[in-house]
């Protein structure tokens, strides 16, 4: 395993039972992180200073999870050249709509890859960093494909265990 890592970004501690699913999919993965609260409107000084310190450090990706106005992954992106991860909170009155928007709704030359509202993102948000650690770790890229592989054979075994119950 190396130094690198991934930054995982939440506008605010309620954020957190959601982002579990980021944390415990990282970890099953081997891959390191680290966590930080911190929002682009209430601390944009200590989102700017922590991005920098965290990509010296040798973060090489971060994911940025916020709800409502959800700009965290947008100021993220505008401070560094490492990919940027956003995930869509679904809270507040829509239900993670207004969240969606704002993270996919970047303006070009500053991209922010957006997966899926709410907990189905947030997991796959982990995935999505672990396979870009994985064009150049090893190790990473083989866990991936060990879990895509065990994932497959549970669904095969569930379709035997099916087709053997309708025989």
């Amino acid at each position: 395993m190396s130094d690198a890592f991934v930054a995982v970004l939440m506008g605010s501690d309620s954020d957190l039972p959601l982002m579990q699913a980021t944390l415990s999919t990282l970890k099953s993965l081997g891959v390191n992180y680290e966590v930080k609260i911190t929002s682009a409107h209430r601390t944009p000084a200590a989102t700017h200073a922590y991005v920098k310190d965290a990509e010296a450090r040798g973060c090489q990706v971060f994911i940025a999870a916020a709800g409502l106005a959800a700009h965290l992954a947008g100021t993220v992106a505008g401070l560094t050249l490492k990919p940027v991860i956003g995930v869509p909170i679904d809270a507040g009155p829509l239900q993670g709509m207004d969240s969606l928007l704002s993270t996919v709704q970047m303006p070009g030359g500053i991209p922010v890859a957006c997966v899926a509202v709410g907990k189905a993102g947030a997991k796959n948000a982990a995935y999505l960093a672990a396979q870009m650690l994985g064009l150049s770790d090893a190790g990473v890229a083989e866990r991936l494909a060990a879990e895509r592989q065990a994932n497959a054979d549970a669904v095969i075994a569930k379709d035997k265990a099916l087709q053997a119950d309708l025989a």
